[in-house]
């Protein structure tokens, strides 16, 4: 950084030093055009005379005005103003205090909306080239008075200048903050929807595959010292199923590892196509299940065919631990129109502790799945006894978060 650059970057940091600098800067100007003759022989030319005392004492109140342009800059305005207006009327030759006005006109366009500018520069200019026209000791056409409309119109065109500049400098920074907190609040929601999802998919597995185990190895200690053969053909059954655990498990996770690396999974999500091998399972485990299919066997979009696959994955593992010995599930997926319906009843009296009754996420893991395709669940016990889950998902259409 260069000395003048550090120079600029110390005013800032203070603008009372920048205001006074301003002000003995402007005063030294006024006070060296005060030296110039305007009706020399050779028109302009500078002279060696002094000041009128009253034009010296109105550059200084002008000057000192200019210090306090920040903080009051009407009344600063209008200070400057009133000296400018009896040098128009009382000087000859003239001294240019309105150097003094000016520098505030602009301040005050700067620093206010552009009505105000429009008003005080109307005014400001009406006042000063008007009174130095009809009251002043030149004629009204002089070149001084024409000089006071131009340069006042410049101060309040250069101060509106540089307003609209910096509203437009400050509307495109906050516009990009506002993007960037777009983007953050737009990853944290795809971060937040990515964890909802797995945790579904965990639940899911988990909580199938540990009440498979559960039961079988109940089972399995049940017929321990009377029958062996069921026994061992329960545990058979118990480490399928914690094979099948740790197969999905390990599809689940891989979804957070990198997209090159060579571990991470490449076997489909499950869908229908698996429901006969996910109704074994549960066959095997001692529920009787029935399946009933009317869905056309045509392909389904994966997010659809994977919901629907989960809805009766959860359905039957709550009928597995709710539902109470021998009972029955039906499973119905059937094609209705632009949409496709599953139905999972049992007819189980219960255990006392009916699905969603306790602190589970299993109902409320298969209506986010169900809701993020636009779908509906419904839920509930059924008449007589049991409990009935039926979903309906639209085939077509966009998933939402």
């Amino acid at each position: 950084m260069s000395t003048l650059e550090r120079a600029r970057c110390r005013l800032r940091s203070h603008p009372a030093a920048l205001d006074a600098a301003l002000a003995a800067g402007v005063l030294a100007c006024m006070v060296a055009g005060s030296f110039v003759d305007p009706h020399g022989p050779d028109g302009a030319t500078w002279v060696v005379r002094s000041p009128d005392p009253l034009s010296l004492v109105l550059m200084a109140l002008g000057a000192a005005a200019l210090v306090l342009r920040r903080r009051a800059p009407r009344t600063v305005l209008a200070l400057t103003g009133g000296v400018s207006l009896v040098e128009c009327v009382t000087g000859d030759p003239r001294a240019p205090v309105a150097m003094s006005a000016v520098i505030a006109l602009y301040t005050v366009a700067s620093a206010t909306d552009r009505s105000t500018t429009w008003r005080a520069g109307l005014l400001t200019t009406t006042v000063l080239t008007g009174a130095a026209m009809l009251a002043g000791p030149l004629p009204w056409y002089a070149q001084e008075n024409l000089g006071i409309l131009a340069w006042t119109g410049i101060g309040a065109t250069a101060g509106d200048a540089v307003r609209s500049r910096r509203a437009f400098v400050h509307a495109i920074r906050e516009r990009a903050e506002r993007a960037e907190r777009t983007r953050e609040e737009e990853a944290r929601r795809r971060v937040a929807e990515e964890r909802l999802r797995i945790a579904r998919d965990l639940h899911d597995v988990v909580a199938h595959h540990i009440a498979l185990v559960n039961v079988q190895a109940g089972v399995a200690a049940h017929v321990l010292d009377k029958r062996p053969d069921q026994a061992k053909e329960a545990l058979a059954h118990v480490r399928e199923a914690g094979r099948s655990a740790l197969n999905e498990l390990r599809a689940t996770v891989g979804l957070l590892r990198q997209s090159g690396d060579p571990e991470a999974p490449t076997e489909p999500a499950p869908g229908l196509d698996r429901l006969d091998e996910l109704v074994g399972t549960f066959r095997s485990a001692g529920l009787h299940v029935e399946v009933a299919r009317a869905d056309g066997g045509g392909d389904l979009p994966a997010a659809v065919d994977l919901a629907a696959y989960r809805v009766v994955q959860e359905a039957l593992t709550n009928v597995q631990k709710h539902a109470g010995p021998g009972a029955r599930a039906e499973v119905s997926v059937v094609r209705v129109g632009p949409d496709i319906e599953v139905t999972v009843v049992d007819d189980g009296p219960g255990r006392g502790d009916a699905p969603g009754s306790g602190g589970g996420h299993g109902l409320l893991g298969m209506r986010e799945r169900v809701s993020a395709l636009r779908g509906t669940l419904t839920t509930g016990p059924r008449y007589g006894g049991g409990f009935r889950v039926h979903a309906i998902l639209p085939v077509e259409t966009r998933t939402r978060a």
